[in-house]
């Protein structure tokens, strides 16, 4: 199973403002719509910004000479210039918050998860090759992949990495899904085998973690690529025998 892209979560139908909706009327779209933030457009369909919660609750907080000690100290976290404009904006152009932070649409899953921790938001607009919005992810869309069940798991594992991979015989390395911690036991034939197999097992859909209960009896890290052909080729020779 390849890794889930991006393309495959979004939510097509997206709710936009352009450069000059009103403050009021971006409220309005968040509360209809029951969102956290949406993406700011030009005439050509290009993210230009994202106007979220906190763009807007910055302009309705005080002014700086009645601010609280811990007011001032989070308003730290960004330039005086740009909290002063925000605090002031009427149209979504002033209010957005810019460069908006994006993902293409033939990203995978822990791509745009690491944007998010990274910028801490919430959301990503998915844009096509021409930077032209598509769609939009959430956090809540990327949480979804890990409703799979064990048991849909388990037969994902075992089917695509120890059979269609490995080429090995269903059994011969047992798995095991508890929660979606994936539990890898038996015995390969070359280390690089059970690299391969934990590799894959951790970047599957829903799988929380990978735990390595493999054996190996041939450690061929250390041969050279000519080496490690001649060993899997007498390997895969003397199991036919």
């Amino acid at each position: 199973m390849n890794p889930t892209k991006i393309g495959a979560l979004m939510v097509g139908d997206v709710v936009t403002a352009d450069y000059g909706t009103s403050f009021k009327e971006v409220v309005r779209l968040l509360g209809e719509h029951r969102i956290s933030g949406l993406p700011v457009t030009d005439e050509d369909a290009k993210v230009i910004g994202v106007v979220s919660e906190t763009d807007l609750m910055l302009r309705q907080s005080q002014e700086p000479e009645s601010e609280t000690w811990l007011s001032q100290l989070r308003r730290l976290r960004h330039s005086v210039r740009e909290t002063t404009a925000k605090s002031h904006a009427r149209t979504a152009g002033g209010l957005m918050s810019t460069p908006a932070v994006t993902v293409r649409a033939d990203a995978t899953l822990p791509e745009a998860a690491r944007l998010m921790a990274e910028h801490r938001i919430e959301r990503l607009p998915v844009v096509d090759e021409e930077d032209r919005l598509i769609g939009i992810v959430t956090r809540h869309n990327l949480l979804k992949v890990f409703l799979r069940t064990d048991e849909e798991i388990r037969r994902t594992v075992e089917q695509e990495i120890v059979v269609d991979t490995l080429w090995l015989a269903p059994r011969t390395v047992t798995v095991s899904v508890q929660d979606g911690v994936v539990t890898l036991a038996g015995h390969v034939e070359r280390r690089s085998e059970k690299s391969i197999a934990l590799g894959m097992a951790g970047r599957m859909d829903g799988v929380v973690s990978v735990v390595d209960h493999l054996s190996y009896r041939i450690d061929d890290t250390h041969l050279q690529p000519a080496e490690q052909a001649l060993h899997g080729v007498a390997d895969d020779w003397l199991r036919k025998l």
